[in-house]
């Protein structure tokens, strides 16, 4: 038999889904500083990139606080919506969103998609689409 057969035993792939909406919902829509935090200790590796279209975000407290001005930018009611579900596989996930104030119109969307290490995410990309004319 060849070296090819005798592949080693792949671990479990983690649950994207999960991960990706629990990133969404408990860091990006967290208005408490302490859950936040608490949930980026949870949800990442100590030492977490975050790359935005006009930035690289190093660090926990880092992201957190990007999530933070964020939520504190564009109101009270301001939130992201996880759209579809997470697709991933080979330590790459990738989950649709859309923000906006709740109940109001939409006012951005995009995806974010993570890197994930050990069941955590360890490189997130936030992608922006283009605003529709």
């Amino acid at each position: 038999m060849s070296e090819l057969t005798h592949a080693a035993p792949q671990a479990p792939e983690p649950d994207y889904d999960r991960l990706l909406r629990a990133n969404l919902e408990r860091v990006f829509n967290e208005r408490d500083a302490s859950r936040r935090a608490a949930a980026l200790d949870e949800l990442y590796v100590a030492e977490p990139v975050m790359f935005e279209p006009t930035n690289v975000v190093e660090g926990r407290s880092a992201i957190s606080m990007v999530a933070g001005n964020l939520l504190e930018q564009f109101g009270p009611t301001f939130r992201f919506t996880p759209v579809g579900t997470t697709v991933g596989h080979h330590g790459l996930g990738s989950l649709q969103w859309q923000a906006g104030p709740d109940g109001g119109p939409v006012a951005v969307t995009g995806a974010d998609v993570a890197e994930v290490v050990d069941g955590r995410i360890a490189r997130l990309w936030v992608l922006l689409n283009r605003p529709v004319a």
